[in-house]
């Protein structure tokens, strides 16, 4: 592992060596966009520093950020660093309760408050004695104000240097099966990941290709630290943009043009069912496939996503279906899965390398090592891996095999030419009352296929068969308020036309009891998700407890919850 550069060296190249390049461009309400040159940066960077240390922060001390994906986010973790400390981020979407526990936790010694949603249902989980600084863009606070504390305080001076064993970062897992834990990572890892990761994605869409990108999934996620922020704290030729809102997020990724998309199999969804609720999926399949006319109408698609110039497009952090990939690579789109995990930087595998294949993740990226172990358990060994669990010292040396390899948790098969599959996760794994085991993923990932289909649960422990909770797409949440009979038995029949075509897919034993409809979308406002749009899994089944016996009484293929 290098012991220099590290990113804020690059940080301190990049303000020499590139001091007018444009690197962040910032919405600021009325169409208006705030950018920020290499030299403007470092130059802010350096002031807040100064004023860290003089509320106190010292070097090791963790500094956290609790705010939505902008600029001044980017230029804090630089002035932490500058100033000696370790970056905590905090999903911008969490409760008063995590944010209380995060900060408690991580012994955090200062705060950052950025854009945010809730920020009145989350100030109560920050201690009132915790040195606070409101970013710009801020909601309204008692806090000093970003801009203030620039005008106040001059620059630090000279390059203050980190070393490789420094910790740069302590991130909290998004909490799905429990408790968040504290990954500790230091400049060695993340440097070498972010290198590597700048290399590879340079690489793949072109020397000459500008890399440019929306950064919007949640920074406090570590697909989006490592190859988005990370990787262009060492490439400094990326140009990041930022989203102001959701309402204007396609128009921030039109005025973006991003040349590398990164997003999470819920969004890529989310982006086919709008494309769909215009032109039905028939229509669509056979016009892209009428020669020439076919790539102009592909194409017409992606303008109206703003993917038109995307070279490169990833899907991690959970599951993507094959053929929501499929779908995507008919548009001309080339989007690629990758697998990682905040334990390792993100950095495992990716379609990337060698030629990409539905219903794999890929092969190893440059540097890691995987296996599986004899009980189906993936086993990694990655540039990227932790140093640690903050204050689990335990848990961490639970976490490795006897030759170093991290037990990911992960169920998978590794073909003999390196492509790795993912078949589960030995958590998510229940009994039925038939003794066998069932991976729910899998199958969930083969009913959102179904326009219809928002979000999706396969559960059953105990039962006679699985069942799975479906919340509709809200168009048709929205219509079957109006108490449409028709309507109710349309979806009925496409929901059970749906259940016959996915369990003639599966085995006997993973064979789908019911689809029971649900009114509550899930959500990570209601518990339902993490931040990263996971399935709170334990929380979801623990509020239809009461219902099962019922629905399983019932018998017929489609459920009706009694609440709709």
């Amino acid at each position: 592992m290098p012991t220099l550069p590290t990113l804020l060296d690059f940080a301190y190249q990049h303000e020499q060596r590139l001091a007018q390049r444009i690197w962040l461009s910032q919405p600021i309400g009325n169409g208006e966009v705030r950018e920020y040159t290499w030299v403007e940066t470092m130059d802010q960077a350096r002031r807040m520093a100064t004023y860290l240390q003089s509320v106190g922060v010292q070097r090791g001390d963790r500094v956290a950020i609790l705010s939505k994906n902008c600029a001044e986010f980017a230029i804090a973790e630089l002035a932490i660093w500058i100033a000696g400390g370790v970056t905590v981020a905090i999903f911008p979407t969490e409760t008063a309760k995590t944010v209380r526990y995060v900060l408690q936790h991580s012994e955090a010694r200062a705060l950052f408050v950025g854009k945010l949603d809730d920020w009145s249902g989350q100030c109560t989980g920050v201690e009132a004695a915790l040195p606070c600084i409101a970013f710009s863009l801020a909601p309204k606070c008692e806090y000093p104000r970003w801009d203030a504390l620039l005008a106040k305080h001059a620059p630090l001076t000279g390059q203050p240097l980190r070393g490789a064993d420094d910790m740069a970062m302590l991130i909290y897992t998004s909490g799905s099966t429990g408790q968040p834990k504290g990954v500790l990572h230091s400049f060695a890892t993340v440097t070498e990941v972010a290198e590597r990761i700048a290399e590879v994605v340079q690489e793949t869409i072109g020397a000459n290709t500008p890399l440019r990108m929306l950064s919007y999934l949640p920074l406090a996620h570590v697909v989006e630290r490592a190859w988005v922020l990370s990787a262009a704290y060492a490439n400094g030729k990326t140009h990041l943009y930022f989203s102001e809102s959701l309402e204007t997020f396609l128009t921030d990724l039109r005025r973006a043009r991003p040349t590398v998309f990164v997003s999470v199999p819920r969004l890529w969804l989310k982006f086919q069912h709008g494309v769909l609720a215009k032109m039905p999926a028939k229509k669509l399949n056979f016009l892209i496939k009428i020669p020439l006319l076919g790539r102009y109408f592909a194409r017409k698609v992606l303008i109206s996503l703003g993917l038109d110039c995307v070279k490169l497009a990833g899907s991690g952090s959970a599951p993507i279906s094959s053929e929501l990939l499929q779908w995507y690579r008919a548009l001309g789109l080339r989007l690629l899965e990758g697998y990682g995990m905040s334990e390792d930087f993100a950095y495992s595998n990716s379609s990337i390398v060698g030629a990409p294949e539905v219903n794999f993740v890929g092969r190893a990226l440059p540097g890691v090592q995987v296996r599986i172990a004899e009980d189906g358990e993936i086993l990694i060994k990655s540039p990227g891996t932790f140093v640690g669990y903050f204050k689990q010292p335990e848990l961490y040396q639970e976490s490795f095999d006897a030759e170093g390899f991290f037990k990911t948790g992960d169920l998978g098969q590794l073909r003999p030419d390196g492509l790795l599959r993912i078949t589960g996760r030995k958590k998510e794994l229940f009994k039925t009352a038939k003794g066998k085991y069932v991976a729910p993923a899998p199958i969930e990932n083969k009913l959102t296929t179904c326009p219809i289909v928002d979000s999706c649960m396969v559960s059953g422990a105990g039962q006679v068969a699985p069942y799975a909770l479906i919340v509709l797409n809200e168009l048709e949440r929205n219509q079957l308020k109006a108490a449409d009979p028709e309507l109710r038995a349309q979806i009925t029949a496409t929901l059970s036309a749906l259940l016959k075509e996915v369990n003639a897919t599966l085995p006997d034993y993973e064979k789908l009891a019911m689809l029971v409809v649900y009114q509550t979308p899930l959500t990570v406002e209601n518990g339902c998700l993490t931040p990263t749009l996971k399935l709170k899994r334990n929380a979801v089944e623990a509020s239809v407890e009461a219902k099962l016996e019922g629905w399983y009484a019932q018998k017929p293929p489609v459920v009706w919850d009694s609440s709709l």
